[in-house]
């Protein structure tokens, strides 16, 4: 996309250095070839970081909101998500989901990249919630590899209802793809279905540092909604992990040290299985 490949030579430097972004892992997207790239979700602004530190082009799902506005920044936010390919989702799920499901499948089958935010929504408080399972089956009928993305730092930087992100630190941790095949042909059991977004999130909450809330973000945003408040957080739930296993303390990953080639340093990842 030409606008997309000007918005980042153009807007780029400029974010670069007003937050100077780091990256851990960059290793681990292939140079060729389909991946699905599994991010958790902070904030808005994670869909403009992250392709911005890529190499490759990557294209992520969008509520289909974005699309729908009215008004100067409505169709400023409309216009933009259409010229950096964003997907607009319909997030009441079923068979309003299957053509942003159809669109991502071409866009794989075509050897590209294509990005999905298994929590469905942004966290209402930083923490990692429950995956839905479109994740899964988009692996499945796709056979592409998936590669779980650990935003750093963009809920503190622009948590909800915060228009600019502050100028914080803000990164992102690139985990080893992890192949699927061994499901092949089983993208209708919904157990498969819940047993490979499980370990999807378990790689996410090991990456990312953050606690695991084992609710659908979307529900809580809804309640706290109808409180009036989106403050949280919700109540504890306890130190659970994706597919009720215990969950490990880890630390939130910091920035690499830099070298000679300045903020944008990396440093190898250890394998997360």
């Amino acid at each position: 996309m030409a606008f997309y490949q000007a918005l980042k030579a153009t807007g780029g430097p400029v974010l670069k250095a007003a937050y100077k972004p780091w990256i851990r892992g960059k290793e681990n997207i292939p140079a060729t070839g389909p991946a699905i790239l599994a991010s958790n979700h902070n904030a808005v602004w994670d869909s403009v970081f992250l392709p911005m530190m890529l190499d490759r082009e990557v294209v992520f799902m969008g509520k289909a909101d974005y699309f729908t506005g009215t008004g100067l920044k409505g169709r400023i936010t409309k216009e933009f998500m259409r010229a950096v390919g964003t997907i607009p989702v319909d997030r009441s799920g079923g068979r309003a989901s299957e053509g942003a499901l159809k669109a991502g499948l071409d866009r794989l089958g075509r050897g590209e990249l294509f990005g999905i935010y298994p929590e469905g929504t942004r966290s209402p408080d930083g923490r990692l919630y429950r995956g839905k399972t479109g994740v899964a089956r988009l692996a499945l009928l796709s056979g592409a590899p998936v590669i779980p993305v650990a935003m750093i730092g963009t809920h503190a930087a622009q948590p909800i209802g915060q228009r600019i992100p502050s100028r914080t630190n803000i990164g992102m941790v690139i985990g080893e793809p992890l192949d699927f095949s061994r499901y092949k042909g089983m993208h209708k059991d919904r157990f498969v279905l819940r047993a490979i977004t499980d370990e999807i999130m378990y790689n996410l909450m090991l990456l990312s540092g953050q606690e695991y809330v084992d609710l659908y973000a979307a529900d809580v945003k809804a309640r706290l909604a109808a409180e009036g408040s989106f403050d949280g957080p919700v109540p504890d739930n306890g130190r659970v992990a994706p597919g009720g296993r215990t969950a490990p303390e880890v630390e939130v990953p910091g920035p690499p040290e830099e070298d000679d080639a300045g903020a944008d340093a990396e440093e190898p990842l250890d394998p997360v299985r």
